[in-house]
């Protein structure tokens, strides 16, 4: 049985949910990560990518997701038709990943982006990563150097992060400086071994 001590780790755009979840894996939590699995089987299915949406979304046998981006989040009926053909293999893929996990019984974190948008995966406790609106807009632009206005339009593709805070089982605040949320993961990963007897040996 998937799922059995999944904690789902999810927030928004440029909220800052890599790095918390290499600061949760160096304070031995483990993660499946949702985002490396689309982008192995994008990369997979790269022909297909080819044939639906054009020659020069592929280099090689690689999918320029900066490129294929630009298109899916300016066209709902081509992020219709991507997700529709990608999601369900992701969702297995998670669920393969899952299985092996729970056979540990102790929670671990599964990377789900869109986590509270699809409510694809039977998942009790989830943990958000948080940072409000404005501070998320600033660091997306300065982190990919989009214009505002692309900016504001991939950010509202994504359920409002306060809405996403207000769902949570946990949140992790990563509106200050490293240092702090550092403490906040820590405080994190206590409270999961305050919930959970150590895994035996």
């Amino acid at each position: 049985m998937a799922y059995k001590y999944a904690i789902a780790l999810t927030g928004g755009i440029a909220t800052g949910k890599s790095t918390v979840a290499s600061l949760l894996g160096l304070n031995g939590l483990r993660i499946i990560d949702a985002d490396a699995i689309s982008h192995r089987l994008l990369d997979e299915n790269a022909s297909w990518i080819r044939e639906h949406f054009g020659e020069q979304y592929v280099h090689g046998n690689k999918v320029n997701r900066p490129e294929l981006g630009k298109i899916i989040f300016s066209d709902p009926k081509a992020k219709k038709e991507l997700e529709a053909f990608l999601h369900p293999k992701i969702r297995a893929a998670i669920e393969e990943a899952s299985e092996k996990q729970d056979l540990l019984k102790y929670p671990y974190l599964i990377d789900i982006p869109l986590f509270f948008e699809t409510s694809s995966y039977p998942i009790k406790n989830s943990v958000v990563v948080y940072t409000p609106k404005e501070l998320q807009l600033e660091r997306f632009m300065k982190r990919n150097g989009f214009t505002l206005e692309e900016s504001l339009r991939r950010i509202e593709t994504q359920m409002d992060i306060e809405e996403k805070r207000s769902r949570a089982t946990w949140v992790i605040d990563n509106s200050h400086n490293l240092k702090h949320l550092q403490a906040q993961c820590e405080q994190f990963v206590e409270a999961i071994k305050e919930l959970y007897p150590a895994p035996k040996v």
